[in-house]
């Protein structure tokens, strides 16, 4: 067995508990490289509690330049049950996307108890309104945009791009992203068994029209990638990844669904970082997709 394996696999355990917590990345984050990507960080996009992010970009190298018209982008929504999380502890996502080439966005958002749905949404979709009319200025592509998000924050992924009320809100429509990325999101989750969860959604009351699955039935929805791990325990992976891929397949839209073995709930985005890429091919899979997207935009 390598040292990268053995040391892999002795980060899984304390990985699987941080993640889930949300608490700060430190042992993955220590070992992200640093010269694969420059960040720009603590940039304000609304004057909201926690109205900051962070952008990487990625560094030119010799034979692969910026592209002409910039780099592909895509706006990053961590999880953490939406009570936690924070920008800074998605270092390796973003190190991850930006050594591949990609422009990305991590903002952070108001979190309970302070806000209850569906105020983390509309701080998304500020985030999404600052990044559609800043991000060339960091070699950004906007006409090559996506939002991607894991766990709660594949919810909110979600709704921005399924339900137009949160986008039209900054003055924008879901059609501005070539395509969206959601790993092990609840999409489908009424009635709401963690009971954590159930004040964020005023259980029992909950709000109408606030599941993603609720707007699945339109064609016009973007190219859409739904991951998730065949075994998890907080997001049930068939009521809501497969329900809702199911969904979209019907209503017309191009979906490609991956379901990963050897990661859970948590390591499904871990398995970005470099240290447990090993464990499913996340990565390369969702790098795929975009540049798929991208391939068949520049030859329309």
């Amino acid at each position: 067995m390598s040292l990268a394996v053995r040391m892999s696999k002795l980060f899984i355990a304390g990985v699987t508990g941080v993640l889930s917590a949300c608490s700060p990345l430190q042992m993955i984050n220590r070992l992200t490289p640093t010269n694969t990507y420059k960040v720009t960080q603590d940039i304000r996009y609304q004057h909201q509690a926690r109205g900051h992010l962070d952008v990487y970009a990625p560094v030119p190298k010799d034979g692969y330049p910026e592209p002409a018209g910039g780099y592909p982008v895509v706006l990053f929504i961590y999880g953490g049950a939406w009570d936690s999380g924070s920008r800074q502890e998605y270092k390796f996502v973003g190190e991850a996307l930006a050594a591949r080439g990609l422009v990305v966005v991590i903002p952070n958002y108001r979190l309970y108890p302070q806000v209850r749905y569906p105020a983390f949404l509309r701080d998304n979709a500020r985030a999404v309104a600052w990044t559609y009319r800043h991000i060339a200025a960091f070699g950004g592509n906007i006409r090559d945009f996506y939002i991607m998000g894991h766990s709660a924050g594949g919810y909110n992924a979600a709704m921005l791009v399924m339900d137009p009320r949160w986008l039209q809100a900054v003055g924008l429509k879901p059609d501005i992203f070539s395509g969206w990325i959601g790993l092990a999101g609840p999409y489908n989750f009424y009635p709401i068994t963690y009971k954590p969860v159930r004040p964020i959604f005023f259980y029992p009351d909950y709000p109408p029209n606030s599941m993603p699955v609720d707007f699945a039935n339109n064609a016009d929805i973007p190219r859409t990638f739904l991951g998730a791990a065949v075994h998890d325990n907080l997001v049930n992976p068939k009521v809501n990844t497969e329900v809702l891929a199911a969904m979209l397949k019907k209503a017309g839209v191009t979906v490609e669904l991956k379901m990963y073995r050897g990661v859970n709930h948590e390591t499904l985005i871990g398995a970005f970082a470099k240290p447990l890429r090993w464990m499913a091919p996340v990565l390369d899979d969702v790098v795929a997709f975009i540049k798929e997207g991208h391939d068949q935009r520049i030859h329309q």
